[in-house]
């Protein structure tokens, strides 16, 4: 049972110092705010620059592994390039040893006085846990509550290394057999090193248990060289499991070069390990050097850094090999038209207003009809839920988003060149576009996810409901075709036509549900699936009266006002296709609402 018990005492201890350096690099990355993030984003295409930013923001996060992550967030939403990531991958390996250092404050002997004695860590840990919950419960400012969490995460954090080392110095027989064997085994201290790792999720933590260890009873050289290499590539491997699950390619080959990487690394530290052992430099005496907690500190360190800097060089190889491992998906038509259209987006014509903002109105098109055929497509979700229709309208989601981004730079971009009023007008017109066929993927999106938690709820429409929800998508459709045509083709005549077909979007769908027709599940999601389909036909109605403001001075500037005064005024043409669309595509819905109410 005393074995239970320990093994027990050593989980808790893992379990503690896992949740303080959760703790601790929570309260960091609060203090920094966006910093981090800010300074990754700003990389250039050097790698050495990359290195130092990388290992510094891991220093300061106390976790490769969430570096790794948000390094492949920031890839995939196009902050950062694939190779400009290398550098960052290299240097968060170098950052995370940081760890080590601070855990061999567990060598300070509890005997040492003045300032030594106070970074014992059985001293440490409380002080460290009551400034923080004093700075947590009595300071209200929130850089002191931050500061409060990190020293709070660091207490704990050591308190569970106390625990483990307590647990580990009861274990020291059956531990001191496995290490040994060990020494002896270097492919069987890889695998374990990796396979803790893998498990635990933290190489930080399996380092920090060797630390215990090594603090209780020593551990030799000879038998942690390999487990560390292991732990080593373990973190690699984690990091790799997690973030190419849903992953662009590109995010993809940045773990793969994590990986590759740390295989090159262990690889790289056994030759020259088994070339000093072979050559004599590396002698008994020190192959069997027993090590304390920061011996084990020190040899992580080096480790990590040594081929951290004779690599990073080969960062170019790197990149190609991952390239070769992760090719790219073959793009549809809609995406290669898409493509060419972000390439048509030349820096070199900024200088040119003029022709840039017809390159940038261009790709604008390209939003509009990906918007219009999204919309489509959801809509159609409806009525039949298909799980690959789901996802080609989330790839659409995601284009989207990206020629919005480049497309908005772009135009920017451009306003120190702009002199002439017209080139302003074009500008803002632009971004207003793109803004309205952005938001309109959105919704798209939105109107699909109705469609799923519709067809997961197992509800359904009335067929009066039904047959309405398809006159509104029909009539929404319409509008949304209507306006992509007008943006296209720059027709004021289709842009005046938007209006009164938005202006008949009406529904009856509150009395249905008064009246029980329709389930109370399947009622709240119609409501969602109106808002949205009215919400759509108001992005183009705004899109449409923009349009019509652009050569209207009467309108620009007021068009609320414009609005309101189209619709109670007696304007002959406006309430003629009011009347007409009407007729089209509402009419019939009410004649036969009227024969079911009777």
């Amino acid at each position: 049972m005393d074995l239970l018990y320990q093994l027990i005492a050593l989980l808790g201890g893992l379990a503690m110092f896992l949740y303080g350096m959760r703790v601790m690099g929570d309260g960091l990355k609060s203090c920094s705010g966006g910093a981090m993030r800010s300074a990754l984003a700003k990389v250039t295409a050097k790698p050495a620059l990359g290195f130092v930013l990388g290992m510094f923001v891991t220093c300061m996060i106390q976790s490769s592994h969430a570096t790794i992550v948000l390094t492949v967030g920031l890839v995939g939403a196009g902050f950062l390039t694939f190779r400009q990531s290398i550098g960052v991958i290299l240097g968060a390996n170098v950052g995370t040893a940081i760890t080590a250092q601070i855990i061999r404050l567990m060598d300070v002997e509890s005997g040492a006085t003045g300032l030594l004695y106070m970074l014992n860590a059985e001293n440490l840990a409380p002080l460290a846990l009551i400034a923080g919950i004093v700075m947590i419960m009595f300071v209200q400012k929130s850089t002191a509550k931050s500061a409060g969490s990190i020293a709070v995460g660091f207490g704990i954090l050591f308190m569970g290394l106390i625990y483990m080392r307590d647990a580990v110095s009861g274990l020291s027989g059956s531990v001191g057999g496995f290490l040994m064997k060990l020494e002896g085994n270097y492919i069987l201290g890889f695998l374990t090193g990796a396979a803790a790792t893998c498990v635990i999720q933290s190489s930080s933590a399996v380092i920090g248990i060797l630390q215990s260890f090594a603090s209780s009873f020593g551990l030799r050289l000879c038998g942690i060289v390999a487990v560390i290499l292991g732990v080593n590539m373990g973190d690699s491997l984690s990091a790799w499991l997690v973030c190419r699950i849903g992953a662009k390619p590109e995010q993809v080959r940045t773990v793969t070069v994590h990986v590759i990487y740390n295989i090159c690394a262990a690889l790289l530290v056994t030759a020259v390990l088994a070339a000093g052992r072979a050559a004599g430099v590396i002698g008994d005496g020190l192959w069997n050097t027993m090590l304390d907690s920061g011996g084990v500190a020190n040899v992580h360190g080096l480790f990590r850094l040594i081929p951290a800097v004779l690599l990073l060089p080969m960062s170019g190889v790197f990149a190609r090999a991952a390239e070769k491992l992760v090719p790219d998906k073959p793009l549809d038509s809609e995406e290669q038209d898409i493509e060419e259209g972000l390439r048509e987006l030349d820096s070199h014509l900024i200088s040119n207003p003029a022709v840039a903002l017809d390159q940038a109105a261009h790709l604008i098109g390209h939003m509009a009809s990906v918007a219009r055929d999204n919309y489509q497509t959801a809509a159609g979700q409806l009525f039949g839920y298909d799980g690959k229709k789901a996802e080609k309208v989330d790839q659409r989601e995601a284009l989207l988003d990206r020629m919005a981004d480049a497309t908005n730079q772009y135009i920017v971009s451009l306003s120190p060149y702009i002199t002439l009023a017209a080139h302003t007008r074009s500008q803002n017109f632009l971004i207003k576009a793109l803004t309205c066929f952005e938001r309109i993927g959105d919704l798209a999106q939105n109107i699909q996810h109705d469609a799923r938690r519709l067809a997961e709820s197992g509800e359904t429409f009335s067929p009066q409901a039904q047959t309405d929800l398809q006159g509104s998508i029909t009539v929404v459709g319409d509008i949304l075709a209507l306006t992509v045509d007008a943006f296209l083709k720059d027709d004021m005549g289709q842009a005046r036509a938007v209006e009164p077909l938005e202006e008949v979007m009406k529904g009856r769908h509150v009395a249905r549900m008064t009246a029980g027709t329709c389930g109370v599940t399947a009622g709240i999601q119609y409501q969602n699936i109106l808002q949205n389909l009215e919400r759509v036909s108001d992005q183009c109605s705004d899109l449409a009266i923009y349009m019509l403001s652009r050569d209207d001075t009467a309108i620009s500037g007021r068009e609320h006002r414009y609005l309101h005064e189209l619709h109670h005024s007696d304007n002959a043409a406006y309430r003629e296709m009011f009347r007409e669309n009407y007729e089209k595509y509402f009419r019939q819905l009410h004649l036969d609402a009227r024969t079911e109410d009777e």
